[in-house]
């Protein structure tokens, strides 16, 4: 009799835990289906042959009122298909910049994932503490102005971006004018010197559904960082998301001193975006099971 009231209360406990795995699982499935329904990374987050026609008219996300039209030579520059086309991706590592990575040891942990996104030419020479591997790799159009003579010497860019193997180079050419002329120059460039690593750009409709979407939920930034789109990003095509990086504040939570990044000391523009409000919102997916944030060892 004892031993069948024990069994009753171990079959009581694993129903409890059960019910709590399915209930991260089902929080999931349901911010999959809200991301999907009001943006559509699945379809839309990349400029490709197939969302996108020549003759169309991409208007920019900062001001509307502004576009460019397709022509047949911008369209050949598209890909044909999202890289994700076929299904989820499974378990994707989503890799901020944050100081808190240093000395975190949570480089073959983020290695390990079926996908892997990293931020603005994020250094990858400290592998133990952020690993190497890199499936998606986002440039800022301010990074590309470092390389003034990119059309006649792009050899230094080259190198730079051969440390991420094949990974394609995502850019936001139709976010403002300039970074149009900056984007494609990157495109022209890398073709002859690298023709396996492919340079694709942000789809300004999915940046400004995503903006909407935030900021109806109480964001009030300028601009969302590129940080939180491919966090989203993951959320709409991940089975499992992990956060690794995402950090905003100058202390760990030991209290010991951070630098802003794992690789310099340099603070972000003021008035751009907002960090602390940003992690926040992906502390609270956490909580939900949405998602996994790191900040500690692993």
């Amino acid at each position: 009799m004892c031993e069948g009231r024990r069994w009753q209360t171990r079959s009581r406990e694993q129903t409890v835990e059960q019910t709590v795995i399915d209930g991260e699982i089902n929080k999931g499935k349901e911010s999959r289906v809200i991301l999907r329904s009001c943006c559509n990374a699945t379809g839309e987050m990349i400029l490709t042959n197939q969302n996108t026609k020549s003759g169309q008219k991409i208007h920019y996300e900062t001001n509307q009122k502004l576009f460019k039209t397709v022509d047949k030579k911008l369209h050949s520059m598209l890909p044909k298909a999202l890289p994700w086309s076929k299904g989820l991706l499974g378990h994707c590592a989503v890799v901020g910049s944050g100081g808190i990575l240093q000395n975190s040891s949570c480089g073959a942990e983020i290695d390990n994932a079926d996908y892997i996104i990293r931020f603005n030419l994020g250094p990858v020479t400290n592998s133990k503490d952020v690993g190497n591997k890199t499936h998606l790799m986002t440039i800022n159009p301010s990074q590309i102005r470092g390389y003034p003579n990119l059309t006649k010497d792009p050899q230094p860019l080259a190198n730079r971006v051969a440390v991420y193997g094949n990974a394609s180079l995502l850019l936001p050419a139709f976010s403002y004018q300039f970074s149009t002329g900056l984007s494609l120059d990157v495109y022209h460039s890398l073709q002859p010197l690298r023709p396996n690593q492919k340079v694709v750009f942000f789809n300004p409709n999915f940046m400004l559904n995503l903006d909407r979407k935030w900021k109806g939920q109480g964001l009030k930034e300028p601009r969302l960082s590129t940080g939180l789109m491919l966090a989203s990003v993951a959320m709409e095509l991940c089975e499992e998301v992990h956060i690794y990086g995402f950090w905003p504040f100058s202390l760990d939570l030991n209290h010991n001193p951070l630098p802003h990044h794992y690789y310099d000391n340099v603070g972000p523009n003021k008035g751009v975006h907002s960090m602390p409000d940003e992690f926040l919102l992906l502390l609270k997916l956490h909580t939900q099971g949405v998602l996994q944030l790191h900040l500690g060892r692993c």
